[in-house]
């Protein structure tokens, strides 16, 4: 089997396949902002999602309100048919007021992605919390998806062979709902963040401090992933934030993803591996252009990609994602796991709206994909 170490790269790994058919059809805006609403001024969009015991999709959009100012709201998934059309508003979520959510220029709670993880009997929310200067990634728990439980931010063990992702900011993350393997083969929860490689100023009356990116000189934005050994959350579910045995995954490769890559949607186990709906960035007449691609992540070592789309499966094209509070957006953020094998993807577009897509992945992969990673 082949070794990972801390630092690996997707890139490191030798070219495994080409087009698989991943393919996705738009079906429109089921949610834009609700006139006279001042928590939803500037926009609905980029929401976690999550299915409950009794079958309803729910979403956890972000709420923006003037001053871009954000909360994660919540609402019901109204469906024509099998086709998500609309939605119930149900309330605010969560409402920033820690001292890592709140700043002297006002803070914000965004960009939640949630799972249900069977082992904890709980549902898992990551989200962005922007602390001062930098925009760090937080957790919280529920048994009902109406009251959650803040659990604070990540904290990431130091290791002498890799950078210390504290000093850096993050964002983009999402747990597995299921158990993997850590490097050392030990059962895990595996959490995909993306560390920032902006420079964060950090200003104080005696002058000001810089928090560099995670090695100091990286200029594109890559996914990685963190890991939290299973018997701790059980025995205390606030372990969730003391993750370890960091990872790259995946480093941007293709022409529509030269600035950054991104954790899109929870990933989504399939009898192949986990499937993951990204983001890429690329830069298009001076500005950033963000699509959505797919990955194939290996089952019990996700850290290992068996596959990535060569293009994008959506791109902003349509109105709603190409004009709005940041124009040219495709974020996907949730899945729905339909019984025909299809996959949902729920995303932000234009900064502004919340879109549906329905996404047809193969039933299943060649047999010699991923051979050269190992066996």
């Amino acid at each position: 089997m082949r070794q990972a170490t801390a630092l690996t790269r997707f890139t490191d790994l030798p070219p495994i396949a080409t087009d698989l058919g991943f393919s996705a059809t738009r079906l429109g805006v089921i949610m834009r902002p609700q006139a006279g609403q001042p928590h939803e001024a500037w926009g609905v969009l980029n929401p976690g999602g999550v299915r409950s015991n009794d079958g309803t999709m729910h979403l956890f959009p972000r709420l923006i309100a003037e001053g871009n100012y954000s909360r994660i709201g919540h609402a019901r998934v109204r469906f024509d048919g099998e086709t998500p059309v609309g939605v119930e508003r149900l309330g605010v979520a969560l409402e920033p007021h820690e001292s890592y959510e709140v700043n002297a220029g006002g803070g914000g709670v965004e960009d939640a992605r949630v799972v249900f993880v069977p082992l904890l009997k709980r549902y898992v929310m990551t989200y962005t919390a922007f602390v001062p200067y930098e925009p760090r990634v937080a957790v919280a728990v529920s048994s009902d998806l109406v009251t959650w439980q803040r659990l604070g931010v990540l904290r990431f063990e130091a290791a002498a062979d890799a950078p210390d992702l504290n000093a850096c900011g993050n964002k983009d993350a999402a747990f597995f709902s299921d158990v993997i393997s850590d490097p050392q083969g030990v059962p895990s929860f595996g959490i995909l963040h993306r560390p920032t490689t902006r420079l964060h100023f950090r200003r104080h009356d005696t002058g000001a401090t810089v928090t560099r990116p995670p090695g100091g000189d990286e200029t594109q934005q890559n996914i990685w992933i963190s890991y939290v050994p299973v018997d701790a959350p059980i025995a205390d579910v606030a372990s969730l934030t003391a993750v370890r045995r960091h990872e790259r995954v995946m480093a941007p490769e293709q022409s529509w993803e030269t600035l950054k890559i991104g954790t899109g949607a929870p990933p989504v186990r399939l009898s192949y591996g986990w499937v993951l709906a990204y983001h890429a960035a690329s830069a298009s007449g001076g500005r950033p252009r963000y699509s959505m691609g797919a990955a194939v992540l290996d089952g019990e070592r996700p850290s290992q990609v068996l596959y990535r789309t060569p293009s994008p499966i959506l791109e902003p094209e349509a109105d709603y994602e190409r004009n709005g509070l940041v124009d040219d957006v495709v974020f996907p953020s949730a899945t729905d796991l339909r019984t025909d094998g299809a996959l949902d993807v729920y995303y932000g577009a234009a900064d502004h709206v919340v879109a549906a897509a329905r996404v047809s992945v193969p039933s299943r992969l060649p047999a010699n994909l991923g051979k050269s990673i190992g066996s």
